[in-house]
């Protein structure tokens, strides 16, 4: 990370409607659902350790985020309520799931239809 990549200035988790709000330095601000964070976790589980070794991430509608920890300066710790608290989320990973917010929701469903698998638990 160097001086130029934007840092949070504000980190709300709604744990009602389950969403992490985030706001950084440069004026974005981004609001993102905890099942698409759980999905998306920057996870060996569910990345894989190399290209292809992705893991479709089923059932996970009604998952929420029970801890916020800050990693350093740089990054974020969740701990999701299904017990995933691997993934280390960067600023620049944040910024990024905001940023392809739709699109990457998007490719997920299509994946998700295609393995025949559902968002219900």
């Amino acid at each position: 990370m160097d001086e130029k990549t934007p840092r949070p200035t504000e980190i709300t988790l709604h744990r009602q409607s389950r969403v992490l709000e985030i706001a950084f330095d440069d004026g974005v601000r981004y609001e993102l659902p905890c099942e698409y964070l759980r999905v998306f976790s920057p996870s060996a589980e569910v990345r894989g350790h190399g290209p292809g070794q992705e893991v479709l991430q089923t059932g996970k509608r009604d998952v929420g985020i029970g801890e916020v920890e800050p990693v350093g300066v740089y990054a974020l710790k969740l701990g999701f309520t299904d017990g995933h608290d691997t993934g280390i989320f960067s600023w620049e990973y944040l910024r990024d799931l905001g940023a392809k917010r739709e699109s990457n929701w998007k490719s997920y469903l299509a994946r998700l239809e295609q393995a025949g698998k559902s968002r219900d638990p």
